[in-house]
């Protein structure tokens, strides 16, 4: 027998204790820069050879107009659940729940994903460490740490957020000091290794990388998930995420592209398991690999704290909806009496995020990508929809362009899922793993939340 927990009417709220500067470390470490260039991008170069350079040019032009969908979108709707908050209330309950548990099921696996990237980089200085366990030590620690008030974390996360600039800032000087072949090797003829030869990058593997290259830039729209705790959040939470993008793809692509043009031996470095870390180790000498190697599990136990902190924000807004049993909401909307922070959302993220490093970073990356991809086509579609529905008219920022820049958004990512669906191997199973989840998600929704009308998308009670 169950017991009811009974509304109180007031959902609990996050406090408001940020501007932009704290939003935007918040929302650059979530990013990562450094950890996407070190544990992300080297799947896109297995995947595409050189033809990284064009996955990551052309994920970077994605990132334009999503970006500009994201300032609107969150603009109109400043809610700590993200894109299901902004599906929802654009195109309808069904679409937003759908997206609601595509985030469950990408957001929980984003820290193992990083988490599980980071004993190579401690490994320069403690070889031997099990990955699993080093992947679990910094999400327990992060999860801890994240229960903390979320100013504390943003300048926590933006301390080490400085020190992972460096370290791309070193990359991409190294790379340009030494260039071996001019950029249109890279645009106009890329390659692959296959075997022990090189050989043309096939398009379908480039386009299948460009969807890894999406989750490496992935992240700028994260400044939603903190807006509950902002200042003007309608007014300030755009301006967050469009100076996110531009320092995201900076300090990703100008690094990326100055080791694919300096690289000396490009069989070595496409056939590395760690290509980034060996070309710092070629030019740069033991000593400068270890500092940068430190440097990156730094940026990696920051990129989980900061995801950490959005995936409890998430179930915080998940209970005060009412997606669950009424004693689950009940606690996902509790707020710690000190810090202000979702703490029970937050240990419940880090222990999905635990759970999930058993699957293997491979497999995480794959099932990754391809969320990420039909999460920013829901967005697009949730743009259009909020402005000829009127139901985002009243965004305090509106997007230059309507409608170009959401249907330009919506053409390429039809091409990148077309082009994930010809591979076989990764891509395919990417994309049938993500319909599953959103199928699921809509099989409890019409059977469960439907049918009991229990599922309303509700407003932060001070929207100031």
């Amino acid at each position: 027998m169950t017991v009811a927990i009974p509304d109180s009417g007031q959902p609990r709220a996050l406090k408001r204790s940020m501007r932009v500067v704290g939003a935007l470390l918040l929302t650059l470490s979530s990013v990562t820069p450094a950890s996407s260039v070190f544990v992300i991008v080297p799947g896109v170069i297995a995947q595409a050879g050189t033809g990284a350079f064009i996955s990551m040019a052309a994920a970077a032009l994605l990132a334009v107009p999503i970006a500009f969908v994201y300032a609107e979108l969150s603009s109109a709707f400043p809610i700590a659940g993200g894109e299901y908050s902004l599906v929802g209330r654009g195109i309808g309950p069904a679409s937003g729940f759908a997206i609601l548990g595509l985030t469950a099921f990408g957001n929980m696996l984003a820290p193992a994903v990083l988490s599980l990237g980071a004993t190579p980089y401690l490994a320069v200085v403690l070889p031997g460490l099990n990955p699993i366990i080093i992947a679990i030590v910094i999400i327990v620690s992060t999860t801890i740490a994240g229960i903390l008030h979320i100013r504390t974390n943003a300048w926590v996360t933006g301390i080490f957020l400085f020190l992972e600039l460096l370290a791309l800032a070193a990359l991409a000087a190294l790379g340009f000091l030494h260039i071996a072949r001019p950029v249109t090797d890279l645009a106009l003829h890329p390659v692959v290794l296959s075997g022990h030869a090189l050989q043309a990058s096939p398009l379908a593997m480039i386009g299948v990388a460009t969807s890894v290259a999406i989750f490496a830039y992935n992240g700028y729209g994260a400044a939603v998930y903190f807006a509950e705790e902002m200042h003007e959040a309608p007014k300030l939470v755009a301006r967050t995420i469009l100076w996110a993008l531009v320092i995201t793809i900076a300090t990703e692509f100008i690094p990326v592209t100055a080791v694919l043009l300096g690289a000396p031996n490009l069989k070595a470095l496409l056939g590395s398991n760690n290509p980034f870390g060996d070309f710092v180790l070629t030019y740069g000498g033991r000593w400068f690999n270890i500092a940068v190697s430190l440097s990156i599990a730094l940026a990696i136990v920051n990129a989980v704290l900061a995801t950490v902190l959005q995936n409890g924000r998430f179930f915080f807004s998940t209970g005060r909806d009412k997606c669950w049993h009424a004693s689950i909401n009940d606690r996902f909307t509790r707020t710690h009496s000190r810090f202000h922070s979702p703490w029970v959302g937050t240990l419940v993220a880090g222990g999905l995020a635990i759970l999930a490093c058993s699957l293997g970073l491979q497999l995480l990356l794959v099932l990754t990508g391809a969320g990420i991809s039909i999460t920013y086509v829901a967005l697009s579609v949730a743009a259009l929809c909020g402005r000829w529905r009127n139901r985002s008219n009243h965004a305090a920022y509106r997007m230059p362009l309507f409608p170009l820049m959401p249907i330009l958004a919506l053409l390429v990512l039809a091409y990148i899922l077309y082009l994930s669906w010809l591979d076989p191997d990764q891509g395919r199973w990417s994309l049938i793993a993500t319909f599953a989840a959103m199928g699921l998600s809509l099989t409890y929704y019409f059977l469960f939340l439907r049918r009991r009308g229990v599922w309303v998308l509700r407003d932060p009670h001070d929207m100031g």
